[in-house]
């Protein structure tokens, strides 16, 4: 599904336009070690900002940030002429301040992108929801006109056995009725039924005309469901969109930044320290702030192997309890974590802590295992959003195929170790256990979906052989 039109050109800025900012491929390889998109956002790089009316991008949006970025041979040239290093002074510095503006907008955007998701993707829940238990209630209530008819049609048929209209009676009886309608069809006829028997037969005709009206709300709610549906994956592309936006710029300033800054130092400087000095300054330091990334991504391996070990361990618990998270059965699918479960599937009771309340339906369970603890792809299947998603805080959707999905909410900062686009096998791990978003303590809420929409994850994973 596509944004609209509007947002899409919105977020992607003028995209036929070169700016000529883009960090050379030295550049990437001094200074883009180990930073990657994924490892930013889930730092938490994303800020508040606010859209325009009508749901599309307002004046927050920022252009792509163009820059001339000066060379070392510049500062040379400059250091040498007052009025040249003055004018070259005032450059860097608004160009060190133009990063860091077009990273806070950027990041301001994809924060208020990634909310919308959150809240069209609740609003669709809640209407197809709403659109199950409408249809539930229209099947039982044609249901109980069916069974309202039947038993008029035994009363018509004592009443007429006692006394009545035999002629009636086979009129009645003749054929097979089809449903309530023609069943009441047939009652309507009788006089005497109608006489001796108006509170049965009134009982038929409310059941069949509830169960029509119910039926009628429930197609409209399914139409508004859809619709709902197609704004929320909007919004998720469209969130996506914008924060990789912001990791590319976040990118740009780390790949720059510490350049500019050791330009201006020397542009600044009156002792005799040379040019040479600072290069080799921002040299050593683009060296040290390698070797410090890496030293990051060789932690957050032993991490990822150690949660990895951990997990495995059986099939799943039993009645709520905890069982081997990442345990692939003969299904195929596995447990995403080896926590209890701390909140199951449905309505619930509200609660409200310090900034916001918990909803009053759970779309999926939450289980608990400890805060880091490992978080489990339940199926085979591609990362179609990984990031910030509100209430959820970070968050993994995964498209299984055959119109079956699963969500993973409230991971930790930095807990996200896939990237949207990336297949994953079943048990493999995908993430860390957190306490982001709405949420009252470190645990996993883990959601299962059905062309879209949620569905009780509990008896789902239970068909599949997995408890949760």
């Amino acid at each position: 599904m596509q944004p609209e039109n509007t947002t899409e050109k919105a977020l992607a800025g003028d995209a036929s336009v070169d700016c000529g900012c883009a960090p050379s491929p030295r550049e990437q390889r001094r200074l883009w070690p180990s930073m990657n998109r994924r490892t930013a956002l889930g730092l938490g790089i994303l800020g508040v900002a606010a859209l325009g009316a009508g749901g599309t991008l307002g004046p927050l949006v920022a252009p792509a940030f163009a820059a001339d970025y000066p060379s070392w041979d510049d500062v040379v040239a400059a250091k040498n002429n007052e009025a040249a290093k003055a004018a070259e002074i005032t450059k860097i510095q608004e160009l060190i301040a133009g990063l860091e503006a077009d990273v806070a907008a950027k990041q301001q955007v994809a924060q208020q992108m990634a909310d919308e998701f959150y809240v069209a993707q609740q609003e669709y829940f809640d209407a197809a929801v709403r659109a199950d238990q409408l249809q539930q209630q229209a099947d039982e209530q044609a249901s109980a006109a069916i069974d309202a008819a039947n038993k008029a049609g035994r009363v018509a048929a004592q009443l007429y056995r006692n006394g009545g209209d035999d002629t009636s009676l086979e009129l009645f009886f003749a054929g097979s009725a089809s449903g309530a309608d023609d069943l009441l069809a047939r009652l309507g006829t009788m006089d005497k039924l109608v006489q001796r028997n108006q509170d049965v037969y009134a009982q038929a005709v409310t059941a069949r005309d509830s169960a029509q009206s119910l039926s009628d709300q429930a197609a409209v709610q399914r139409a508004e469901r859809d619709r709902l549906q197609k704004i929320a994956e909007e919004k998720m592309i469209a969130a996506q969109k914008a924060a990789e936006e912001a990791q590319a710029a976040l990118d740009a300033q780390n790949a720059k930044r510490g350049e500019l800054e050791a330009q201006l130092a020397a542009l600044q400087d009156a002792t005799a320290k040379t040019v040479a000095d600072y290069q080799e300054g921002e040299r050593v330091r683009a060296e040290q702030e390698r070797l410090r990334r890496e030293e990051e991504a060789r932690r957050a391996k032993e991490e990822a192997d150690r949660l990895a070990q951990q997990g495995g361990g059986g099939g799943g618990g039993g009645g709520g309890g905890s069982g081997g998270g990442g345990a692939v059965v003969g299904s195929g699918w596995a447990r995403p974590s080896s926590g209890w479960r701390s909140s199951g599937y449905g309505p619930r009771t509200v609660q409200c802590g310090n900034s916001y309340c918990s909803s009053g339906f759970h779309y999926g369970v939450d289980l608990a295992a400890g805060c880091g603890s490992g978080i489990y792809a339940a199926s085979a299947g591609r990362v179609v959003y990984a990031g910030w998603n509100g209430g959820y805080g970070n968050y993994i959707k995964i498209d299984h195929g055959g119109g079956i999905g699963t969500g993973y909410g409230h991971i930790r900062s930095g807990g996200i170790f896939v990237g949207v686009g990336q297949w994953v096998s079943a048990g493999q791990l995908i993430a860390s256990e957190g306490n982001t978003g709405n949420s009252f303590g470190c645990h996993l809420h883990f959601e299962t979906y059905v062309n879209g929409s949620p569905v009780n994850p509990i008896y789902f994973m239970a068909d599949r052989g997995v408890s949760v």
